[in-house]
């Protein structure tokens, strides 16, 4: 039987707040913080301690886990909670934050003796809530058996890629995965706009296709959702996804790449979240493809 752990989640947005449900399901003691209160306080129902700031979450923790925006969001928050933090603490950084930021925070850990665990996962809302996530994660071996009941917890899979998180490896891994997503949904939203265009019904596009290489049960996913006007709530939000695809480009840049695709998809979402649907479905990108003032209905 797996030992019940005091874990903080900091962040409770799409993902965080399901994770922090699933750790109370299995049994373990959970706080949660959250910069708008307003967004944790359902949690409570299913056990969960609200709290006030991440000073008072992170207090007697076995694990911290953060699930926020980006890199300075968890950093800023973490510094919020040096107080309370406890040498040895296993801290489980979820926040997919890119490489930059992810030394910053892996440098925040060893000036407060903290085991870090550079952990993203592979997952939207749907598998998030079912406990079905992939975790990526790298960290030491000491202390692992305090985090694998966290992952075991949140996620249906854990892949280790390496003993040191400063490294970065599943932030890596992290971001080539993504990237990948990332063109696959906005490849979807230009191939419906066109047949839009074009006067082709979507279903002549998927028949052609079906059973073929071409065929992918993600491009039906994400154009039933724009298709069926399922954009609310999102999966995975077109302002995250944003995010996301600057970090995938700069990344490249970091290493001498020149990722166009990255690029073009960056823009894209940039351009979405700007039109009013940054809090949408990222498949909400195929509005991208047409004049503001004339915005059709898919």
């Amino acid at each position: 039987m797996t030992a019940e752990l005091t874990v903080s989640v900091l962040g409770t947005g799409i993902m965080g707040a399901a994770m922090a449900r699933n750790l109370a399901q299995a049994g373990h003691t959970v706080r949660v913080w959250n910069r708008t209160r307003a967004k944790a306080e359902p949690l409570t129902a299913d056990g969960a301690r609200v709290t006030a700031t991440p000073a008072e979450a992170v207090e007697g923790a076995d694990a911290v886990l953060t699930m926020l925006y980006d890199g300075a969001a968890a950093l800023d928050t973490m510094r919020q909670a040096a107080p309370a933090l406890r040498p040895g603490t296993a801290w489980i950084q979820s926040t997919t934050a890119g490489l930059d930021a992810t030394a910053d925070l892996a440098a925040f850990a060893a000036d407060h003796a903290l085991r870090f665990y550079d952990a993203p996962v592979l997952g939207t809302r749907q598998p998030a809530e079912a406990g079905q996530l992939t975790v990526l994660a790298a960290g030491p071996l000491d202390g692992r058996d305090t985090v694998t009941p966290v992952f075991d917890a949140v996620g249906a899979r854990t892949v280790w890629t390496g003993e040191d998180g400063a490294a970065a490896s599943a932030t890596r891994l992290k971001l080539v995965a993504n990237s990948w997503v990332i063109a696959a949904t906005n490849a979807a939203g230009e191939a419906l706009a066109l047949a839009r265009a074009l006067g082709v019904e979507p279903g002549g596009f998927f028949e052609v296709i079906a059973g073929g290489p071409l065929d992918m049960g993600y491009l039906h996913a994400k154009a039933a959702l724009v298709l069926e006007d399922r954009l609310t709530p999102p999966q995975f939000a077109v302002g995250t996804a944003a995010k996301d695809a600057r970090l995938i480009v700069e990344a490249g840049e970091r290493h001498g790449l020149r990722l166009d695709v990255a690029a073009a998809g960056a823009a894209r979402l940039a351009r979405a979240a700007e039109r009013g649907h940054a809090d949408e479905d990222m498949a909400a990108a195929y509005f991208a493809s047409f004049d503001p003032d004339h915005t059709p209905h898919p």
